[in-house]
């Protein structure tokens, strides 16, 4: 098999890319981020045995991961069209995976742990169902820790990264500025605050030396926490980091979303 590749992508708000967009919002709003997932898969030296996703809307106390043959689907959003929560995705689940990448991380010292009765949350089965709409792939979703922590999550990639060499698709999902009050209750300028967060994101995850170290040291970016008033978001970004040490990373998404800096990483 090909190295694959890994990558932290947005997955956009809701399920914005199957609905239209409410009153006052720009139509155009996330067609640029559409397309970019929809091309996703040409970007890929083959195409993917399976693909371990880290969502943004799962946290727990050590690495867990969906075993279930078909996971159902969590609609974890709230307030949107009742057509949005009809939405389907029966992508297969990957239960051998799950065996795989939690002898990986015990290897590397993580406790894991198992979940066969929640679904994929909308940061797994929204985006995907734009990038493989065919939903033909198995799919594992593993959590993120309770944790800040970004050199913990560098390490969970890190521990990831042989899974790469066996025809795995690696991708963290989120959103590269996450700041939901101001997103939508400030006007659609573009946010200076967000562009030199977005500015410092690009260059540490694009770091030839030291990468992790400066992506470790996210908390005193210019302007953190006026992005990521909590760090969920962001976290996906250093698992999809870590797992491609020592490669090149590079910026394949950039866009305003509603005035604010976005941005999406390939790594490897």
């Amino acid at each position: 098999m090909t190295r694959m590749p890994t990558y932290y992508i947005p997955h956009g708000g809701g399920p914005c890319f199957f609905m239209d967009t409410p009153p006052g919002i720009p139509t155009d709003t996330w067609d640029s981020m559409a397309e970019f997932l929809r091309n996703l898969p040409s970007d890929l030296p083959e195409p993917p045995k399976a693909i371990v996703v880290i969502s943004a809307h799962w946290m727990t106390d050590v690495p867990t991961m969906i075993t279930s043959e078909a996971p159902p689907l969590l609609y974890d959003y709230y307030g949107f069209p009742e057509h949005t929560y009809k939405l389907t995705y029966p992508a297969p689940g990957a239960p051998k995976l799950a065996e795989r990448v939690s002898g990986l991380l015990n290897e590397a010292g993580f406790e894991t742990a198992s979940e066969t009765k929640r679904g994929l949350d909308h940061g797994v089965f929204i985006p995907f169902k734009v990038i493989y709409p065919d939903a033909d792939i198995p799919i594992l979703q593993l959590s993120m820790l309770k944790t800040e922590d970004a050199a913990e999550h560098i390490r969970m990639g890190e521990a990831l990264a042989p899974l790469r060499d066996e025809g795995i698709l690696i991708v963290g999902s989120g959103l590269s500025y996450h700041n939901l009050r101001h997103f939508f209750h400030q006007p659609l300028a573009h946010d200076q605050t967000s562009k030199a967060f977005d500015d410092w994101l690009t260059d540490a995850s694009t770091a030839d030396v030291d990468r992790e170290a400066k992506m470790s040291k996210w908390q005193a970016a210019p302007g953190a926490r006026a992005c990521h008033p909590t760090s969920e978001h962001l976290l996906p970004v250093f698992i999809a980091a870590g797992a491609a040490k020592g490669e090149t990373g590079s910026q394949v998404f950039s866009d305003w979303v509603l005035g604010k800096a976005v941005s999406g990483y390939r790594f490897g």
